[in-house]
């Protein structure tokens, strides 16, 4: 849920805040002779940022001529490198919202849907960390390249001791900045999806039932029945005639000698009748 509201709304602050990017900078030259001054220089760029053909003029403060200059640098690929990877993962969270929305069925049929999802999740993860980092780079680059005090150092009046020149206005790189932050908020953001991705993947799936089927097949003495396992009560039970089932008809009959005397038959009140006097004192 996390990936289908913030991928789409992270990918358009990435590329808004790049690609429409516009800066100034404001630079002055006072030549020794006021009239031939110009307090006033204006220097503008934008996305994508070649620099080398961003084009203004400064007075010479020889007369009234003026000379044409140019910033340096060019950090176009990087920045249309990253706008690019935003536009595209912009537009492939918004297909993927729609098929987890309209078609999970078909999503999830033949386990191909998430195998495609996984894959593309794992290289827009890797492109946007390729991507962030180089346009960090890059900005870095072109912070340097239009600062004002490199600037007047274009400009050829200005090595001049006689002439002076002033940085008036540094360009505003917030939206840069910005820029940067959601480049690697989207890395975030994509590389911790790709986890949820794998789980949906039969790959993940395999991966629990094996083991499972492995434990189920290994014998363990816990999960025996008590007379199965090494310890039976046959173990513990003495080997006399006292515990073996026996037959009645093979009892030895305790009236023969060698037996014992047969019980008396009780009576109607419970009580066996006394023995012969003769027996008892034969005992």
């Amino acid at each position: 849920m996390c990936m289908v509201i913030f991928a789409p709304l992270f990918a358009i602050f990435a590329f808004a805040t790049c690609g429409g990017y516009s800066g100034e900078l404001r630079v002055s030259v006072a030549c020794a002779n006021k009239t031939e001054s110009d307090l006033k220089i204006d220097v503008a760029f934008s996305y994508p940022f070649r620099l080398y053909q961003e084009v203004f003029t400064a007075p010479t403060c020889e007369g009234k001529r003026r000379e044409t200059l140019y910033l340096i640098g060019d950090s176009s690929s990087s920045a249309e490198f990253f706008v690019t990877i935003a536009v595209f993962a912009f537009l492939y969270s918004l297909a993927a919202t729609v098929v987890y929305i309209f078609f999970q069925n078909k999503y999830r049929e033949n386990n191909r849907g998430p195998l495609i999802d996984f894959i593309v999740t794992v290289v827009f993860s890797f492109m946007w960390l390729v991507g962030s980092s180089a346009w960090a780079k890059a900005l870095s680059d072109v912070k340097t390249s239009t600062d004002p005090d490199e600037v007047l150092l274009l400009i050829s009046a200005c090595k001049q001791k006689a002439n002076k020149c002033m940085a008036l206005r540094s360009p505003v790189m917030s939206s840069l900045n910005t820029s940067v932050v959601f480049g690697f908020l989207n890395f975030i953001l994509w590389a911790g999806n790709i986890w949820f991705v794998f789980k949906e993947t039969g790959w993940h799936s395999s991966g629990q039932r094996y083991p499972q089927e492995n434990m189920e097949k290994q014998p363990s003495g816990y999960n025996q029945p008590f007379n199965q396992s090494g310890y039976s009560q046959d173990s513990y039970a003495p080997t006399g005639g006292y515990n073996q089932p026996e037959d009645v008809s093979q009892q030895p009959n305790l009236g023969q000698s060698g037996g014992y005397p047969p019980q008396p038959p009780f009576n109607q009140t419970g009580y066996a009748p006394s023995a012969p006097t003769s027996f008892a004192n034969q005992m």
